[in-house]
């Protein structure tokens, strides 16, 4: 008779056990949280074909949870692809919206949503489409290459090298006397701008974010003079990343 009572006693510690559990799981999965878009509005205009990457991450509202938040987005007139889609707080899902030809001259709005068990959050943005082409990716390749072969020999530790491919977009079309390119590596996110200017104002800079864990820069870097073939030096960390 003991033996019989201790088997069901064992059976019902079990069974609250598993209730628990189940309990648990499904808090951890209702928790609340907030999405937080970088960034808020583009540095200008967008044209067609253009890679306009925005950095999602979020918050949890009250007890931090260990289930992902499903980051999906949708937007007309417009390419959409989803990096790193499940994240948790501290990661980072980029959301790459290309714009189409038939987006010219109008506007694109672009809903991003994540969404975890029955509790999701949504933002929307806009931004226009010009007329206009990227006429400035051979220049900007050559920069990048620059500062590349430099980084490759005096910071090793941050693994970019010569040999690391990378995808390269135009940004801000409309901005002249400054022009800016993003690239981004698997591991990298590089921002290029070059002043138009004759010596000494002839600079170019970068700053870079690591993919998938930082929403701003960790890193920047300036040739004072590109014609006066000055090194490259460190430079104050801008606040927030190009778009």
């Amino acid at each position: 008779m003991d033996r019989f009572l201790a088997f069901f006693i064992v059976i019902l510690l079990f069974a609250a056990l598993g209730v628990h559990t189940g309990c648990s799981s499904a808090q951890a999965e209702e928790a609340p949280f907030k999405i937080v878009v970088v960034p808020e509005q583009l540095n200008g205009h967008s044209i067609a074909g253009q890679q306009i990457v925005f950095l999602v991450t979020i918050t949890d509202d009250g007890k931090t949870s260990t289930m992902p938040v499903t980051i999906s987005a949708s937007a007309g007139g417009a390419e959409i692809s989803i990096l790193h889609a499940d994240i948790i707080e501290g990661q980072v899902a980029e959301v790459v919206v290309i714009p189409s030809q038939s987006s010219v001259n109008t506007s694109v709005e672009v809903e991003i949503t994540g969404k975890r068990g029955s509790i999701s959050d949504t933002e929307t943005f806009t931004f226009d489409v010009v007329e206009g082409e990227d006429d400035r990716g051979e220049y900007a390749a050559e920069l990048k290459d620059k500062f590349v072969s430099w980084l490759e020999t005096n910071h090793p530790e941050l693994g970019i090298a010569s040999e690391n491919e990378w995808i390269g977009t135009m940004v801000s079309p409309q901005w002249l006397i400054v022009s800016h390119y993003l690239y981004f590596s698997d591991e990298w996110e590089m921002h290029v701008s070059w002043h138009i200017m004759i010596a000494p104002y002839d600079w170019a800079k970068i700053d870079l974010r690591h993919r998938f864990d930082e929403t701003a820069p960790s890193y920047a870097f300036e040739i004072s003079s590109l014609s006066g073939n000055t090194a490259p030096i460190v430079i104050e960390l801008p606040e927030t990343v190009w778009r």
